[in-house]
């Protein structure tokens, strides 16, 4: 373990308080502490937007022992406000490594903690909900970082999306990565296009795109507050609804416009698009105690019976008793019950909470892009 000699403190709203080592800047950070059960792909989670406005603890014991690349992220930047590991590795032992986790974490201003007791942060967290917390490196008492935790704002009712959305609409073309050649050439990618997807940036991880190109899309990419009227303008097959972070409640402007696409042209949701979706179809929304944030998760697939182990990262979730008769709840946490995928009885739609991009986590539901195709296929038909 590297030892920095930096003391670093984690507090909690509830006046709960952590000792740890500093790594990464120095400085202080605030925000909704939630823990990730990925055994892998720390680098992925520090640049999934969904992230945006949390302090991540990872539960693998050991995060840095691989180093950060530049092939491995899935956006244009971090958006953790805060990493939190027991054990903190540098510098790393793989050939794929180009710089140290804390190398990284300081050339974007980030602030990490080790040095923590992970399992039991973990076991609080489940037990008492997730809650604003403080990460510091500036000494001083820890009631006033405890206060600091008390009075800052949580993720109900703030409007993130904009956070991390794009500015301008941009094309995709880059494929799935493999170990022989990388990232599947734009030249390739493109030529294989049958269908033209609109995809909505609410905080979209790369890797989503990646599989959108794969499954044999042409991937253009909008800011969030693009009108259904621009979008339908540009003459898509379908439109995919991105993941995000927050509260899906807090982007009525993302429902409103996703209410006017229904019926018009095919959709797929992840995540908070699926959220998004179903808030447009009439659905309530609810703050899950502490979420789901992992790549292990399993959900079983009620049209086929077949349970898929799952990557997920999402603090809120869709109610089923508000659903309308219209719409049919298709895949279901096993762990808590909640939603976790919907279709509407007639209109070309269909969403899920987890992520079938992976990245990082399992592959079992990568034939959830195949599904979209078929399903824009049908609707031309």
């Amino acid at each position: 373990m590297r030892r920095t000699g930096r003391t670093a403190l984690l507090a909690l709203a509830d006046g709960t308080v952590l000792r740890g080592e500093a790594f990464g800047v120095d400085g202080e950070t605030v925000g909704e502490v939630v823990f990730n059960t990925a055994m892998t792909g720390y680098q992925e989670i520090l640049t999934d937007p969904s992230y945006r406005g949390q302090l991540v603890a990872m539960t693998c014991p050991e995060i840095g022992n691989v180093g950060v690349n530049r092939e491995d992220v899935e956006s244009r930047r971090p958006f953790v406000d805060g990493f939190i590991v027991k054990e903190y590795w540098e510098p790393p032992s793989n050939w794929r490594a180009e710089e140290s986790l804390g190398e990284y974490l300081r050339s974007h201003n980030l602030i990490g903690i080790s040095g923590i007791d992970t399992r039991a942060l973990v076991r609080h967290v489940r037990d008492v909900g997730a809650q604003q917390g403080v990460i510091s490196t500036l000494g001083g008492a820890p009631d006033r970082l405890v206060a600091k935790a008390k009075a800052a704002p949580g993720l109900v009712g703030r409007d993130l999306v904009t956070e991390v959305t794009c500015t301008e609409p941009y094309e995709w073309t880059e494929g799935r990565w493999t170990l022989e050649h990388g990232y599947e050439s734009a030249g390739r990618a493109s030529d294989a296009a049958t269908h033209v997807v609109i995809a909505y940036d609410y905080g979209i991880k790369q890797n989503i795109l990646r599989n959108l190109v794969a499954a044999g899309c042409r991937v253009r990419v909008v800011p969030a507050h693009t009108s259904a009227a621009e979008v339908l303008s540009m003459e898509p097959d379908g439109v995919f609804l991105s993941n995000g972070p927050g509260d899906p409640d807090a982007v009525p402007y993302a429902r409103e416009i996703v209410a006017d696409l229904i019926g018009e042209v095919p959709i797929f949701g992840i995540c908070l698009g699926h959220q998004i979706l179903g808030l447009a179809l009439g659905a309530r929304t609810y703050k899950l105690k502490f979420g789901h944030h992992g790549a292990n998760h399993p959900v079983k697939d009620l049209r086929t019976g077949k349970v898929e182990i799952t990557s997920q990262n999402h603090g809120f979730a869709v109610d089923a008793a508000s659903l309308r008769k219209d719409t049919a709840v298709t895949h279901l946490n096993l762990n808590d019950q909640t939603v976790e995928g919907m279709t509407h009885t007639t209109l070309p739609l269909f969403s899920v909470q987890y992520h079938p991009e992976s990245s990082p986590g399992p592959h079992d539901a990568h034939y959830l892009f195949s599904r979209f195709i078929e399903l824009m296929d049908r609707a031309s038909s």
